[in-house]
């Protein structure tokens, strides 16, 4: 199951910083940069969970907390450069689950957002980021696929199949459930679309590919990474 968070923030740096890495951990992302598009990203389609900021162009981010508590239940996490306890505890009586000062680091915002979803009943590990086999080394957090200590260039669309496979590697993924998380829901009858860039990710990446390791087949049903 993929999770959506919507990550409320003005500044861009943090917010692609908080895109990119909540991405890897196989979130699916939505972003809004104020009060106003927040509130009609939820209106329209509310997340799993939002990370929000609090001094948004057109207003204070507690706005939005007080709003979200009034029709729903999902997880609040504050991130904030206000430092001082009154106005944590301000957040946390208006509905906030925690609250995170600047400068933060990913693996903390990360891990809050674990707690944050576990007390709403939804377990969920931390993401499996780096993968080893043979002489194939893939790390989704410094974006480096090795071949034998070499570099290895991929196209974005490449890359982003890849962390798919690795976020379940070891375990079939489904031609339509890669299709969705890497193109999209009005792609998922364009399954050629996988078998030419799985074709590409081969040449790539295994040393024989008519004979591939790393890259396996379950016809008729999707794609696996070989696991560790």
């Amino acid at each position: 199951m993929t999770l959506r968070v919507l990550v409320v923030e003005d500044d861009r740096e943090i917010r692609a910083l908080m895109q990119s890495s909540l991405s890897v951990e196989g979130f699916e992302v939505q972003t809004a940069v104020s009060l106003s598009e927040a509130s009609a990203l939820l209106r329209h389609s509310p997340p799993d969970v939002i990370v929000l900021d609090l001094g948004l162009p057109d207003g204070d981010g507690v706005q939005l907390v007080r709003e979200v508590r009034t029709r729903h239940s999902l997880p609040i996490v504050v991130v904030s450069a206000r430092h001082q306890e009154a106005q944590k505890i301000q957040l946390l009586d208006a509905g906030a689950d925690d609250y995170l000062t600047k400068p933060f680091s990913v693996g903390e915002l990360l891990a809050r957002i674990r707690v944050a979803l576990r007390h709403r009943g939804t377990a969920l590990a931390a993401a499996v980021t780096v993968h080893e086999l043979d002489d194939l080394r893939i790390d989704l957090a410094a974006h480096s696929v090795l071949r034998n200590g070499e570099v290895l260039h991929l196209t974005p669309t490449e890359f982003k199949l890849l962390a798919r496979l690795v976020r379940s590697a070891g375990r079939v993924v489904t031609h339509r459930q890669l299709l969705l998380d890497v193109w999209g829901p009005e792609f998922t009858e364009h399954t050629h679309y996988l078998r030419l860039y799985m074709a590409q990710l081969r040449a790539k990446i295994e040393r024989d590919p008519a004979e591939p390791r790393h890259l396996l087949t379950e016809t008729g049903v999707g794609y696996r990474l070989a696991a560790v």
